[in-house]
């Protein structure tokens, strides 16, 4: 049996958006057919560029934050996230694609990865969603940046979906591959159905004393596997894999990664300093920012976007990449790319 998180996810998904309040209502006229890429538009081995060029730090609230930047310093600011366990190599063709259409992007290495790192030691290693969110928050702030458009998967939708909800005025549009993905603590305390708790493996191996030093032995190989069975038809090379694995090395890897999925399953806890964000978010509030969601074959039945359609209250667009898998922007870079400045004119 091949048990991934790609087809899965569609019951994940379905079941955190049920146990959310889906009150908001559509003010635009986009609830027409999905758009859909063929999945011609997927990309193999290392894409067209193999570099990040110089990687830049500055210091930002309790990190300092490396990132690689793109494009003119004057162009309307992108930020671009990642997740995990990916870097910010998922974007190393996105971005040249929007410098060259006059964008300034950032694109971060999150909380334990590559070099980024933590001001203090003793500053907990915590990998709850609003820290992550709040990060980003303060990067801006760091950049002397009052509003950027945002895009993101995985942990970065997840970020970029936070950031839009509760700092609406920091972002002028953003993308967000899987849609809204938002964590509600008590809906994580409700079980799913049996097969789509299976493509949650890794969340319950983590949970465990045994996972976490399984992960810390094995990260490359661990992230490997990841990467193979959420994207399944992308015919990445070593070297692909070798550039963002060595942002697994960061020594607050282990640390952030266990923190976030057992947090999720409250077992682990927050920070205090974020209590006030997590209540906000508990409530599943919506997202009234001009918005572009993408869904993949990573989403399972969920592609079609329409169990999170009502979260989105402003101007919106969903697109469908049939035959992409979880890592959107490194497997289709120029559809990614679109739907960024797309979403900057919607």
């Amino acid at each position: 049996m091949n048990i991934n998180r790609r087809g899965l996810f569609a019951g994940v998904l379905a079941a955190g958006v049920a146990a959310a309040s889906l009150t908001a209502c559509s003010t635009d006229s986009s609830d027409a057919p999905a758009n859909s890429t063929p999945g011609t538009a997927l990309r193999a081995g290392s894409g067209d560029n193999t570099s990040l060029g110089p990687i830049k730090k500055i210091d930002a609230s309790v990190l300092s934050v490396a990132y690689a930047e793109f494009g003119p310093a004057t162009g309307q600011p992108v930020i671009l996230l990642h997740g995990w366990p990916y870097d910010a190599y998922s974007y190393a063709d996105v971005g040249p694609l929007l410098a060259a259409a006059g964008y300034r992007v950032l694109v971060p290495f999150l909380r334990g990865y590559g070099e980024t790192t933590f001001l203090s030691a003793q500053t907990p290693r915590n990998g709850q969603q609003s820290a992550i969110a709040r990060d980003i928050v303060d990067f801006m702030d760091a950049l002397h940046i009052d509003k950027a458009v945002l895009g993101g998967f995985d942990w970065g939708a997840r970020t970029v979906d936070i950031i839009a909800a509760l700092w609406p005025q920091r972002v002028k549009a953003m993308v967000a591959v899987s849609g809204y993905i938002v964590t509600q603590q008590a809906a994580q305390q409700q079980p799913l159905p049996p097969e789509a708790e299976l493509g949650w493996w890794y969340q319950y191996y983590f949970a465990t004393e045994r996972g976490r030093l399984g992960y810390d032995r094995n990260r490359r190989d661990f992230n490997k596997l990841i990467w193979k069975r959420a994207s399944p038809a992308w015919n990445f090379d070593d070297a692909t894999y070798e550039r963002s694995a060595a942002a697994f090395d960061n020594p607050d890897q282990v640390d952030i990664v266990i923190s976030n999925y057992r947090w999720r399953l409250s077992l682990a806890p927050g920070e205090p300093r974020y209590d006030a964000y997590e209540q906000q978010l508990a409530t599943g509030p919506a997202i009234s920012v001009p918005a572009i969601t993408i869904g993949s074959d990573f989403d399972g039945a969920a592609k079609d976007g329409k169990g999170y359609r009502a979260k989105f209250t402003g101007k919106y667009e969903h697109r469908v990449l049939d035959g992409i898998g979880h890592n959107v922007p490194q497997e289709a870079p120029h559809p990614f790319a679109q739907a960024i400045i797309d979403a900057d004119h919607l």
